[in-house]
């Protein structure tokens, strides 16, 4: 995609229409993006973090304001007009496909490259591999229908390409406080038996917490059909009463009464009073 395509694509009107909600500098994008920077700096704690498809780098910002060294870099020149001016100057419009002025310790990389074509996501996955032995990576597996994604692709796909590089994904760190699917790759210089043996841990945890989630969704679903059962019978019960001599002449008891005392009247208040003595 050339630049210029990009800047077409992603204008005033793109940021304003093209991402559910307007695109813009609010308290909420801002509490949420101080979020993750503080949880960065508290689990990765990296001293240089280049965020790549930064927008209006918002989580340059958050992380600036934490004293980290954090450049960002967008294809959309709107985007960084927007930025904040006390870290525009740490903000270019550019590729993520483009070589990086320097080595840093994170490169972030959330909701992206679904925007680029195959050929371009493979150069820029390249790209961030030569540039840090770390990075934090999002890529909607799901959205199909926003114009712009041209290269939605599952898990799986991310995880071969950034293999190819000598990165896999840390199964340790859980990065779904940024969006559910989002995962930590980083260089692995490990022999391949570890790294097999560490996948396998993982997924016997996963598939153990999938047993007894399926277990306890059994025991619920027992549970669910007894009080069904429950419910039914009570109902019967009821329709059964309701069709009885004694609820109709209840009925007719009680129609009475609120003829002879109405509600509120004295006569009422009286009729009360007398049954209720002792």
């Amino acid at each position: 995609m050339t630049s210029e395509k990009a800047e077409s694509l992603f204008d005033a009107h793109y940021f304003a229409t093209g991402c559910v909600h307007p695109y813009e500098r609010d308290e909420k994008r801002l509490r949420f993006w101080g979020q993750v920077a503080e949880r960065i700096i508290q689990e990765i704690n990296p001293q240089s973090v280049l965020d790549a498809g930064c927008a209006m780098g918002f989580l340059v910002e958050g992380l600036r304001e934490r004293g980290v060294a954090a450049f960002g870099v967008d294809i959309s020149e709107y985007a960084i007009q927007n930025t904040h001016p006390d870290i525009r100057s740490y903000c270019w419009v550019g590729s993520v496909t483009e070589p990086f002025p320097q080595q840093y310790d994170l490169i972030a990389c959330f909701e992206v490259l679904e925007h680029l074509s195959r050929r371009e996501a493979e150069e820029a996955v390249a790209n961030f591999c030569q540039h840090t032995d770390d990075i934090l990576f999002s890529s909607t597996p799901l959205d199909y229908k926003e114009a712009t994604h041209f290269n939605v692709q599952p898990p799986e796909y991310w995880a071969g390409l950034f293999a190819r590089h000598g990165f896999v994904r840390d199964v340790d760190y859980d990065a779904s406080f940024i969006i559910p699917w989002a995962v930590r790759f980083r260089r692995c210089d490990e022999p391949l038996y570890r790294v097999v043996s560490n996948y396998e841990r993982r997924l016997w945890l996963l598939q153990q917490e999938n047993r007894g989630t399926r277990q306890q969704n059994l025991e619920f679903r027992r549970e669910i059909a007894t009080l069904q059962e429950e419910v039914r019978r009570l109902e019967n019960r009821w329709a059964r009463l309701e069709g009885s001599a004694s609820w109709q002449v209840m009925l007719w008891l009680q129609g009475l009464r609120a003829r002879l005392a109405p509600p509120g009247s004295i006569r009422e208040k009286l009729l009360t009073r007398f049954l209720t003595r002792r």
